[in-house]
């Protein structure tokens, strides 16, 4: 039986590593669901908005700041690497695209190990107040990681459904040609998605930096999760990404605790279950078409 502090424990490891995950593949999901292509170059805007974290904060001693910079950082790179690549191979087909962006992924570990060198490094936690929870000492900081991912989705929601554009992006997903059809600049639309995608994967860096150590390799060490996020909760759907990504990270932080190799087979597992059962993922449209 599972000591009580170790579950408590475990369960809020695992939302907040959710947490994490979620801000990485929101934006690859709704980049598939409204341009068709796989962009796994969102993970090196994790890694830039990590290193850009951790080298803010090395020279003002704010990670906050850093974070903050390693937002923008990644997003104007995003937005770099969309206007000059991804616009005019949009066209192409889906394996095109994803060999394109893998390149792109590969290439900049190559710029940042060339910048920050191969050893990896660590970012202090803007904070060490903790607080019990049922008799369990919990580090504030990764409740304030769930909380900002929440925050995130409710932000992300609200623009979907509540703003012209977001209803625009929305309808994209479900039919790009018919939204073509009514005169709306479909490739406007790409940029502000893309944009979007490469500045919360540029914070899901600057809030993971201080709880692991910054390497030129970790946003190839978190793909398989990433794609296990999307995969579970259907392509182009937030809810389905929020639910999917707190659902593996319980998997692999319970997971580990009761046999660490579970933490690696676990969710690809419940990845396979949950496909015999919906093919489409957990909110994933069968309406989506190109």
């Amino acid at each position: 039986m599972m000591d009580t502090q170790l579950l408590i424990s475990g369960v809020i490891f695992g939302l907040s590593i959710g947490s994490i995950f979620f801000l990485m593949a929101i934006g690859l999901s709704l980049c598939f669901g409204l341009m068709r292509i796989i962009s796994l170059d969102q993970l090196l805007y994790y890694s830039i908005g990590a290193y850009i974290t951790y080298s803010i904060s090395l020279v003002t001693g704010s990670m906050w700041l850093g974070a903050l910079a390693g937002m923008v950082v990644a997003g104007i790179i995003s937005f770099g690497v969309e206007r000059f690549i991804f616009l005019r191979i949009y066209e192409r087909d889906i394996a095109f695209t994803m060999i394109a962006s893998f390149g792109i992924l590969i290439g900049g570990v190559g710029v940042i190990k060339s910048i920050w060198g191969l050893v990896p490094r660590p970012v202090p936690v803007p904070m060490i107040t903790q607080i019990n929870i049922m008799g369990t000492e919990i580090p504030v900081y990764r409740l304030i990681v769930i909380a900002i991912s929440l925050l995130v989705y409710l932000g992300i929601w609200l623009f979907l459904n509540r703003t012209i554009i977001g209803k625009a992006i929305r309808a994209g997903i479900e039919d790009v040609e018919h939204v073509e059809g009514l005169g709306i600049n479909v490739y406007r639309l790409f940029t502000i998605t893309f944009i979007i995608a490469g500045t919360l994967s540029g914070l899901a860096g600057g809030l993971h930096a201080p709880l692991i150590m910054v390497d030129p390799q970790m946003g190839l060490e978190v793909m398989p999760f990433v794609f296990m996020v999307v995969i579970i909760g259907g392509l182009g759907s937030i809810k389905g990404t929020l639910i999917s990504a707190f659902l593996v990270g319980q998997v692999v932080s319970l997971g580990s605790l009761i046999y660490a190799p579970l933490a690696q087979m676990a969710p690809f597992a419940i990845m396979l279950l949950i496909l015999l059962i919906k093919p489409t993922g957990l909110y994933g449209s069968k309406l989506l078409k190109r």
